[in-house]
């Protein structure tokens, strides 16, 4: 179970920002900053996503499921539509 958040007012932060950030770096401490006793901000470790390589991506294709015809017709269709120029070959013309 994580730990619960550090509450700091917004001047205490800002004057200690380089130590908060050492302590969520090293330690993984979450801090919610307050402002006028109401929270506004909250500093926290982030979530690191692996690196996708080529070869994960080849094995992920591999793993899911193939489309359908109709499925990949419709996304067809779709990106016929999306590049559709948007001002007529010749705007006289309707």
């Amino acid at each position: 179970m994580a730990a619960a958040a550090k509450r700091l007012p917004a001047t205490t932060a800002a004057k200690n920002f380089g130590t908060i950030v050492d302590r969520v770096r090293d330690d993984g401490v979450t801090y919610v900053i307050e402002r006028h006793g109401r929270p506004v901000a909250q500093i926290g470790p982030v979530t690191v996503v692996p690196k996708m390589t080529l070869r994960r991506l080849a094995a992920f294709m591999k793993k899911t499921p193939k489309l359908d015809e109709r499925v990949l017709r419709f996304v067809e269709e779709g990106i016929d539509a999306a590049n559709r120029p948007a001002v007529p070959d010749n705007p006289w013309e309707r």
